[in-house]
């Protein structure tokens, strides 16, 4: 794969952590000491993300002294890429040694107890899109043809996760992600559906990649920074600018959280 080499090429770090950075995160990237930064354009085989919020490239350093491997910016279904597109970056990641996998994004809250600006760390998730990116033929040399999905998001590092939100004082919500196609925002009966079955946040990506992350053994953390009201719990109109505006205004905890994971996952290597 030559975007994997092409990535070994430019830098001497090693990393096994990686990091997705979702809608408005970019910022965190700021904190990356020593990058050497990729951009996707300049990548075989990439797309780059016409998405605000989303620079599209790869970020190689350190944080903390920890070795990181972090994606700022994201692909994304809804802008008309194929599945594959989409999560070729998490396999370059995986190619790449990456072991855990932070994977974060913007998520409207369907649970009525979350408010703009929380962070939860997902449990589980719901995949309402019918699409899979592991549909096709399938290498059995990177896993398995029937992926099992108990342990999509590992109980120890949500535990990690806790601990770590614990440690910074942030009150960290918990609960299950729900991936519809976008770009439109759900309706308020979609939202009332997610809410039925078990839905506390709607969103436009993540699963894709945890797919393929958990296929190919590499270890999942998901946080979703609650940015708005979905539909129906609130009258407000929603838009693009005020995830934006609000994953600023969230930044502060969000990076905490990131780096006080990333140190205690840093510990084992």
């Amino acid at each position: 794969m030559k975007a994997v080499d092409r990535i070994r090429e430019a830098s001497e770090l090693r990393p096994k952590i990686g990091l997705v950075l979702g809608s408005g995160l970019g910022n965190f990237a700021e904190s990356i000491e020593d990058p050497v930064t990729i951009p996707y354009k300049d990548l075989e085989g990439f797309v780059s993300s016409s998405v605000q919020g989303h620079k599209g490239e790869f970020i190689l350093g350190k944080l903390n002294g920890v070795e990181i491997l972090a994606m700022n910016g994201r692909i994304h279904y809804y802008e008309g890429h194929s599945i594959d597109q989409v999560v070729y970056p998490m396999k370059v990641m995986a190619d790449l040694g990456i072991e855990k996998v932070i994977i974060t994004n913007a998520a409207g809250g369907v649970n009525k107890d979350f408010q703009p600006g929380d962070l939860m760390l997902i449990t589980d998730h719901i995949n309402f899109t019918g699409v899979n990116p592991l549909m096709g033929k399938n290498d059995d040399n990177l896993g398995p043809r029937f992926l099992d999905m108990t342990h999509a998001y590992p109980k120890d590092l949500q535990d990690l996760a806790r601990e770590a939100a614990k440690e910074e004082g942030i009150s960290l919500q918990e609960g299950v992600y729900m991936w519809f196609t976008g770009p439109s925002y759900e309706t308020a009966a979609e939202v009332r559906l997610a809410r039925t079955v078990g839905g506390d946040a709607v969103g436009m990506s993540t699963v894709p990649e945890v797919l393929v992350a958990h296929h190919r053994g590499v270890e999942v953390l998901g946080i979703s920074l609650i940015t708005n009201h979905a539909t129906g719990v609130s009258d407000q109109v929603l838009s693009h600018q005020e995830v934006v505006e609000v994953s600023k205004k969230a930044e502060g905890n969000f990076k905490k959280l990131v780096t006080r994971i990333i140190e205690r996952l840093g510990h084992a290597y």
